[in-house]
This record gives C-alpha cells, structure tokens and sequence, in this order.
C-alpha cells in the first residue's frame, strides 16, 4: 500500500497527530526526558482496577479487529487472514494477563524462630522498557505490556522501525480503555535513530527492565547496556528451529506441520523451522508430499487479496538474505525442488522454495534465514539427528514427529531448546511459557510465569511475635 494509504489507514486513530509529534521529535534526534513519562514508575490502581482496565483493553481491541488487522497488513504485508489471527492472539494476552493480574501472591513462611514469621512480598519492578520486532508488531507489545500492567510497572514501547502504526493504535485503545496517562508510551523512531534510542531507554537510572525481542546479535547490544546499572531483562532472541521427521512418523501428518510452521508470515517468524532433518526411510516421501503441498496451497501476492498466503518479506535486505543462502547451496551441491529465486511480481516478494540434497556446512542450516526457504537433509539415526539439531548456538524452538512414544520422551528431554513441539507445527499459545535457552535467550513471556519477569521478590522479617 502506498504511504498515502497508510496515512488513510492510520487517520482514524485519534490523538494521531500527539503521537506524530513525538515521532518527529525522536526523528530529529531529540530523545524526550523520561522522568516527564511515567508516574512513579508504578500503574497508579489497585489488582482489581488493573485487571478491569486490561479487560476493556482488551474488548476494544477485539471491536476494532478488522482495523488493526488491515494496519499490519499494510505495514509488513502480512496477509490479512494472518494478520486478524495476529489481533485475536494478541488480544487474547490482554484478557489473559487481565485475570493473572489477581493472581499475584505471596507466602508466609513459618521459621524455626517461634517470634519470627517471613513474609514474602512481590512488588513491580518499576519502568519497563519494551522493544519489539516487526514481524508480530501488535503480538509481541501485548505479550510484554500485558503482563508488565498487570504487575503494577509503567511502560515504553519502542516498536520496530518498519512498523510503528500497529503500536500507536494500540496506545489510543488503551487511552479509551481508560488506561492513565503516562502508564503505556510508545517512542517511534527512524532507523538511523533506533541504536541512539535503544541505548537510552537501557542506561536511562529510571528505567529498571528491559524487554527484548529481536535478533541475538542486538540483544548483546542491549545486555552490555543494561549490566552498567544492573537493569532487569528478559530477552527473546534469535532461532534455528529443528524439525525432525523420524521413519515411524506419519508423513502426511509431518508434511501439514511442517507447512504450518515454515510458511506462516512467509518464514518471518522466530520459531518457525528453519533446518528440516528427515530420517533415510521416509525422505523421498516426505520431500515429493512437500513439494505438492508448496505448490497446492501456497500463493504469493498482495496481503489484502484474498488467497493470498505469502506476502513480501519486509524489506530488500531480507530477499538478499534468502537469496544468498539458495544461491550458496546450490554452490555445494543443493537440488532446488521447487522455487528458488525472486518471485516474479518483482519487489520483496520471493518463491516459496524446497531444497534437498543440503549438508550441515551450507548457510541455510548455519544461520536463520528469515524467508520462506526449506532446507532438508537426510539422516540415519535418532542420535544423529539430535546431534545436528543441538549444534547451533541459539536454542529457540524444535519440532519432531514421530509415533514411537519412547522415542518421543528421548527426543523431546534431549533437545537444547526452550520449546518443543511433538507432531504440532503451531506451538504458541497465551497459557503457555514462550522462550529460548543458549543464545536464544533469557526469560519467559506469556502463561503464568510471564508476571513474574516484572516482579521483585521482597522478604519481610517480622520479628516480635
């Protein structure tokens, strides 16, 4: 869509032209004083009130669904059917978080002292500072704010250059949620401002977390700001998800996963597979189902036509990226069975593309591709398998399949990753832990154990008794 569009799309938003100001300001390089944003670093309402504040919250957005939908597509091209899912999944942490908002307890704690009790307290964490990437620009604010609010913190939102709308429409539902001035903020920038930024927001005193999701290599960046003043953080990184196909899987069952977890977005998701590992018995029949599945259900076009399921990656750098790995295995010795190069609308588009023949030492097994590019190597055994799945240094997401249930328990404690799907391509859900473990990460957002990221534990000695 044009830039013209765009400004059609996002004039419905009121209060707009406030939040423009603060872009421009930012743009020129004018980073605001914090101290001005929050009001005492704490959300000023009781558990009761935070919690009916996010559950309207949440009810407008899903009034205003189709809107926010139709701005993601227009900012990322995302296709519409994906980018509807996107608000209902996002929404969904706002109602999510809206209850747990109740459930923060404490303990009591009886010592071996008879006049002592140990009480222990959790208490926000202060100012959040929230930067999140563009290819879920309205999933991955909710998933931080919504647990962040509803801990009792005061947050900033720095979203993804490419994709600031999605972020200033949720600030003016939040306003109508009755959410106070100065709780939720939201700090667009150009990108020859978003390292100037990003440093602020992690060496400013008043800021006490930090939340992450982006690639690893930035979020080294972030850590080395924080640790000067010893900030909180919790940091989502980057992927280079496993899928595994073992011979006692069933093949039509894998092939299904195996198109829900690579295409959705068109590859531009951080758990999404990356390096497809089928076992010898079974991989002939796996890459030729594959293949007729790409072809069948898979049609590359404008996010706002209907059919469409792969939309443009988000900017030219990325098509270089897909590019360069296609064109480096087909180097050393890759088949390309089917796609394989730009997609012939022109622009950031790129075919959906299936290659085999591909060994360990080709960069599309070494390094996240981003794109919608499926490698497949062929393997003998089980041990084999995990072995190559646990040799990056990142440990997102991992997903195999197999109907041998011993074989399931092995695989699934053996793999170094944070999340595992057993014979699921889609693994993401607001009551479960989201999160990575080596370079991947640290934390976890989402379920229950994502209010605790923007809590402090407070032991109380309570002598005298």
């Amino acid at each position: 869509m044009s830039s013209l569009g765009l400004k059609r799309l996002t004039s419905k938003i009121e209060g707009f032209q406030q939040q423009q100001f603060l872009l421009k300001t930012v743009r020129a390089g004018l980073i605001p004083d914090l101290s001005t944003w929050f009001i005492d670093g704490c959300f000023p309402v009781l558990l009761q009130e935070r919690s009916l504040l996010l559950r309207k919250w949440y009810d407008l957005m899903i009034q205003n669904k189709d809107d926010l939908a139709k701005i993601i597509t227009a900012e990322s091209g995302k296709p519409l059917k994906e980018a509807q899912g996107e608000i209902l999944y996002s929404a969904l942490f706002l109602e999510w978080f809206s209850e747990e908002a109740r459930r923060i307890y404490g303990d009591i704690i009886y010592t071996s002292a008879k006049d002592k009790r140990g009480l222990v307290l959790k208490q926000p964490v202060g100012v959040a500072a929230i930067i999140t990437p563009w290819n879920f620009p309205s999933a991955m604010i909710t998933r931080k704010v919504g647990a962040a609010l509803a801990a009792g913190c005061t947050v900033v939102v720095k979203p993804a250059e490419d994709t600031p709308y999605s972020a200033l429409a949720l600030a003016q539902l939040a306003n109508q949620a009755g959410i106070p001035a100065g709780v939720y903020n939201v700090i667009p920038c150009s990108r020859n401002k978003a390292k100037e930024v990003g440093e602020v927001l992690c060496t400013d005193p008043l800021v006490s977390k930090i939340s992450f999701t982006g690639s690893t290599a930035t979020g080294k960046i972030l850590l080395h700001h924080a640790a000067n003043s010893v900030k909180r953080v919790s940091m989502e990184l980057g992927g280079l998800a496993p899928f595994i196909v073992f011979d006692s899987a069933n093949v039509d069952q894998a092939v299904a996963g195996a198109m829900a977890s690579k295409f959705r977005n068109a590859g531009q998701t951080c758990v999404c597979s990356n390096r497809f590992l089928v076992q010898r018995g079974i991989h002939d029949s796996f890459v030729t189902k594959f293949a007729e599945a790409m072809k069948k259900s898979l049609r590359v076009g404008n996010g706002f036509e209907e059919g469409t399921t792969q939309g443009p990656l988000i900017n030219e750098k990325a098509v270089e990226k897909v590019e360069k790995q296609v064109n480096d295995a087909v180097a050393k010795g890759a088949t390309v069975v089917t796609g394989g190069k730009r997609h012939q609308s022109g622009g950031n588009f790129f075919e959906p593309t299936l290659l085999s023949n591909v060994t360990r030492d080709m960069l599309c097994i070494t390094e996240e591709t981003f794109g919608p590019l499926a490698p497949v190597i062929k393997f003998d055994k089980e041990e084999e398998a995990v072995a190559i799945a646990n040799a990056a240094e990142v440990g997102l997401a991992g997903y195999f399949y197999s109907q041998d249930p011993a074989q399931i328990w092995r695989v699934a404690e053996q793999l170094e990753v944070g999340m595992v799907g057993v014979n699921e391509g889609l693994i993401s859900s607001v009551e479960c832990p989201f999160g990575g473990v080596k370079q991947s990460g640290l934390g976890r957002e989402g379920s229950k154990y994502g209010i605790d990221e923007y809590l402090e534990v407070k032991y109380v000695c309570y002598g005298g008794l």
